[in-house]
């Protein structure tokens, strides 16, 4: 049994909750034969993980659904907090339970899809979102999510129309909070459209009282949330434009501190990094232009790359796309008519290709954070494919090159050398964000071949699996460093 949480320290609304579930704990112990009992069974179950004891929490939802297996609120309730402990699957098979059971109900729809659209699972999540649309015309967060979905899948002015729909008058959400203590207010700006810092790992919610705020759909005379800190969580410069134009309109109105000042965001594209930092000494930058996709796809497209000064093989994106989705290597020009159709939107980015493979023939790619100044390493890919992303390189059945990524996370300096070194100290210095990272390759002379460098990095700790203990520390220095950065900011 997990043992209580620490007493409240005389903070109201905590008090209030233990005060609630000791109420709680009195009837339901009597027993849940009747719905007006199972109801105050889930409320308890529910208080229970809002308290931070989440073993008895489940085994509370677990008791109520040996009782009343079909329940709702106890099946909708259990599925939150299996999401919240990052039991994804078993989280999906109870709101699929749930909505075997009460398939008229678009709360479990909407809470399923939005597991599924955070597992990228695309096509299953537009079905939960539209089948609550369904139920419930109306439902904001199906709005949201479906445009979130739609976005992601470059259907963006139909996903502009759901947003519209489920963010007009709702541009503010607080966070659940679950401290002992006072929570520190903190004010989050994101996005309608994607292109977010993921920041969940770093603020604690026992600590921190978040208020998410969509920077593009807020009220401008509408008041700005209770905080003490603006963390500016927009990053991806290509698609968020208007999201940071609003968030740079919002941050003159507060006095408080902010990381991540959406005006050097704005300055982080991807052409925009491939012009400005190609002066730094140690770096190479692509050559990188937008092009419109019509020119590109049709049979003038070969020659108007060759004009520009590109050469095959080339890269094409789509920009605000992520995780390589949208991204191709076109070997030839008989290629690129092809490639450019297949891709969505009106612009693409023509990226010249730079060759990171080392003497094995296969392609590596670094990624170092900046969080308060300092450079932080976080992971080396290794893959015999051009594109390397860790989630589909080669790191997970060979040794060695896990053994050459441990060097790297050890000792930066003396893997990558001084020349790049000094480039990425030039970098973080042109960036001038609190919070971003840097990916990149190596080529024969020890120059830096920069492939990415903005605030849009995920950070995230690895699965739990010895294989990938050596990674831990390198995860938690940078999750410490965000925290030590944050208080300092408050403090000034």
């Amino acid at each position: 049994m997990q043992s209580r949480t620490a007493p409240a320290d005389g903070w109201g609304p905590r008090l209030a909750q233990e005060a609630r579930l000791a109420e709680l704990d009195a009837v339901v112990a009597r027993g849940v034969s009747d719905g007006v009992v199972a109801e105050l069974a889930v409320e308890r179950a529910a208080l229970l993980g809002a308290l931070g004891r989440i073993d008895d929490a489940r085994q509370a939802f677990i008791d109520i659904l040996r009782r009343a297996p079909t329940h709702f609120a106890a099946l909708n309730e259990f599925g939150t907090l299996l999401a919240r402990m990052g039991a994804m699957d078993p989280a999906c098979r109870v709101y699929a339970e749930a909505i075997q059971h009460h398939p008229t109900n678009p709360v479990a729809r909407v809470n399923l899809a939005n597991l599924l659209l955070r597992m990228t699972r695309y096509e299953e999540a537009r079905r939960q979102y539209e089948a609550a649309l369904r139920c419930d015309p109306n439902n904001a967060h199906a709005h949201q999510g479906l445009g979130a979905v739609l976005a992601d899948i470059g259907e963006r002015d139909a996903a502009r129309r759901h947003f519209d729909h489920g963010f007009k008058g709702r541009a503010v959400t607080t966070l659940p909070y679950r401290g002992t203590k006072a929570p520190i207010p903190l004010l989050q700006l994101v996005s309608s459209g994607g292109g977010n810092i993921p920041v969940a790992l770093f603020l604690d919610d026992t600590v921190f009282q978040t208020s998410v705020v969509v920077a593009d759909y807020l009220d401008p005379s509408a008041p700005l949330p209770p905080h003490r800190l603006v963390f500016n969580t927009i990053g991806d410069a290509d698609l968020c434009e208007p999201a940071l134009r609003a968030a740079t309109r919002l941050v003159t109105r507060t006095a408080m501190p902010v990381l991540n000042d959406p005006r050097a965001v704005m300055k982080t594209g991807r052409v925009a990094n491939a012009r400005g930092l190609k002066t730094i000494a140690g770096a190479v930058t692509p050559l990188m232009r937008s092009f419109r996709r019509d020119i590109l796809a049709s049979r003038h497209g070969a020659s108007s790359i060759a004009k520009a000064g590109f050469s095959f093989p080339l890269l094409l994106r789509s920009p605000g796309y992520h995780t390589g989705r949208n991204f191709l290597l076109v070997p030839t020009g008989d290629d690129l008519a092809a490639a450019a159709a297949g891709l969505p939107g009106e612009e693409l980015l023509a990226i010249a290709y730079l060759d990171a493979r080392g003497g094995d023939g296969k392609a590596r790619k670094y990624r170092v954070m900046i969080v308060g100044g300092q450079l932080h390493p976080l992971h080396l890919a290794i893959s015999n494919d051009w594109k390397v992303h860790y989630f589909t390189s080669e790191m997970a059945e060979n040794a060695g090159h896990r053994l050459e990524e441990a060097r790297f996370l050890e000792d930066m300096p003396s893997v990558v050398g001084n020349k790049a070194m000094n480039a990425l100290g030039r970098i973080r210095d042109r960036l001038g964000l609190d919070y971003a990272g840097i990916d990149f390759g190596l080529d024969g002379s020890g120059n830096l071949l920069l492939f990415e460098a903005n605030a849009t990095m995920v950070v995230s700790r690895p699965e739990d699996d010895e294989r990938w203990s050596y990674r831990r520390n390198a995860v938690e220095r940078v999750v410490d460093a965000v925290a030590d950065m944050i208080r300092l900011r408050l403090q000034r």
